[in-house]
Order: structure tokens, then sequence, then C-alpha cells
């Protein structure tokens, strides 16, 4: 009976465990990543909706109030966005129905009358989002002819800008802590997955092979077992994003589609790369080391 004898291949190693560890890495930093992109989009949304309210004088005219709307719409604090309407007109009446809804009370049964005015809710463009600059464009607009007041809500956005500010300092020292993590995880991976090939290197050094020859398979196989890991991670990522969009209401408004896309090729690129650059300095230690501290 013939014994059939397995041949150990150059540049083949125990890469399951590697790819194994390099997704478990880019599927952490991807994680981190998407939780990054939908914070921006969140910061985004609030922003949009900052709105400034500009009470009118009694008994205007049509003329008049479209007057005051047009000078608010060619002004350039607006925010101009397609698919939404920058300026918002709420008459009296809509503004009592809509208190009486909330409330549940009718003040107009007992005060006889509705003592609430016209005004036209305006978004401002993120530009202008500062109390300094909020209170510039309230003085500019009570300047205007017919407006009897300007409304928004006191040190909100300097509140938020400044969370917004500790909270990015937060987030890109612990991505760069991540990306410390994975390299380091991903090197050490393939710094014990090439400690099985040391032998079968020095072979190949002895029988007179160049150095270049010696690393060619291993860069290869780094390069596709690093590509392979992002691409398993980014399809973990991707389930878990389709599962959490199922189970949280909202939480689809928040999604970025090209950046994701974008997040999930930087995944498959980055963890070709770790790898590659991980597998050229292993070779190269093993490669200069000698035959007694090979053992």
């Amino acid at each position: 009976m013939k014994k059939h004898k397995r041949k150990k291949k150059l540049g083949s190693y125990h890469y399951v465990s590697v790819i194994f560890s390099a997704t478990l890495a880019l599927f952490v930093i991807g994680l981190f990543g998407i939780v990054i992109l939908q914070a921006n989009k969140l910061t985004s949304i609030i922003k949009q909706n900052i709105e400034v309210q500009v009470y009118l004088n009694k008994d205007l005219s049509n003329s008049q109030k479209n007057r005051i709307q047009s000078t608010l719409t060619s002004s350039d604090f607006i925010l101009n966005e397609e698919g939404e309407e920058p300026i918002k007109f709420i008459s009296k009446e809509e503004a009592a129905t809509q208190f009486i809804e909330e409330t549940g009370e009718d003040f107009t049964e007992f005060l006889g009358e509705n003592p609430l005015r016209d005004a036209y809710v305006i978004r401002i463009a993120p530009t202008y989002q500062t109390n300094t600059k909020l209170d510039s464009i309230g003085n500019v607009i009570e300047d205007i002819s017919g407006v009897y007041e300007v409304t928004y809500v006191q040190n909100l956005v300097d509140s938020i800008n400044s969370n917004l500010t500790k909270l990015s300092l937060i987030l890109v020292g612990i991505a760069a802590l991540l990306t410390i993590i994975v390299i380091l995880l991903i090197n050490n991976s393939i710094k014990l997955a090439l400690f099985s090939q040391r032998f079968l290197i020095r072979s190949m050094q002895l029988v007179g092979a160049k150095s270049g020859f010696i690393k060619k398979p291993f860069l290869s196989r780094s390069l596709l077992h690093g590509a392979i890991a992002g691409l398993i991670a980014s399809g973990l990522l991707f389930g878990l994003k389709q599962f959490a969009n199922q189970k949280v209401e909202g939480l689809d408004q928040l999604q970025q589609q090209e950046l994701i896309l974008a997040l999930y090729g930087v995944l498959i690129l980055l963890g070709a790369l770790i790898s590659y650059f991980s597998t050229i300095k292993a070779m190269n230690k093993y490669l200069k080391m000698s035959l007694d501290e090979l053992y």
C-alpha cells in the first residue's frame, strides 16, 4: 500500500486563523466607522432642523407678507436644499389649532380672540449656526418692516457645537487606538502563522533562492487573505446593519449608502495592505535569523 505524503507548499500556512483574526479586527473597526458615519448624519439632521421663528405685526396685507418672505428667501443665511422648503408660513389660526391639539385647551373661548401672530419659520444654514451669528441674523430680520419679533432657542446651537467638538475628539482618539490594535493583532497573527514556515524559508535560502523569490508566494497569499478578511468583515457588517434597521425604527434614516459602500472598500483594502506589510516585516525577520535563532 502506497503512502501519500502531503508536501508543504511554499507560502502556505495556517491561513484560517490569520483570516479569522483579521476579520474580527476589521469588523470592529468597521463597526466603529459606521457609528461615526451615523453620528455625522445625526449631527447634520439636527443642524438642518434648527429653526428661527419670525413673528409678524398684526393686520399686515398679503403683499406685505409676500415682501417679507421674498426678503427672507434672498438672504444668505437661509438653508437651501432640494426638496425642502427653507421658509414656512404659519398663520395665527394654524398656530392656535396646533396649540389646542397639543394642550387640549382652547384659549380662544375665555379670551374671546386669538392673540397669536402670523409667523415665518426659517431654517438656518450650518455656517451661520452659532449664537453670535444668530443674534446678528435676528437683528437684521427685526429691522425688516412688518416684523414684530424674532425668536430661537438660546444657547442650543453653541451647546450642540461644543458637544460635537468633544465627541469628535473622542471618536478620533478611539479610531486611532483601534487602528493600532488592529495592526498589532493582524501583525502578530501573521508572525505566528509564518513561524511554522521558518525552516522551509531557511531551506530555500540554503539552495540559493533569492529573498524576492522566497517572499513572493507569501506576499501574494497575504494580499489575498487580507482582502478576504475585509470582504467577510464587510459582509458581517452589512448583515448587522440590515438587522439593526429592522429592529430600530428610524435608524435607516441615518444611513449614507455611498459612504458605507466606500467604508467596505476601505476595509478590504486595509486588510490587504496590513496583511501585506505585516508579512514583509515577518519575512525579513526570519530571513535574517541565524540557524540557532530559528530554534
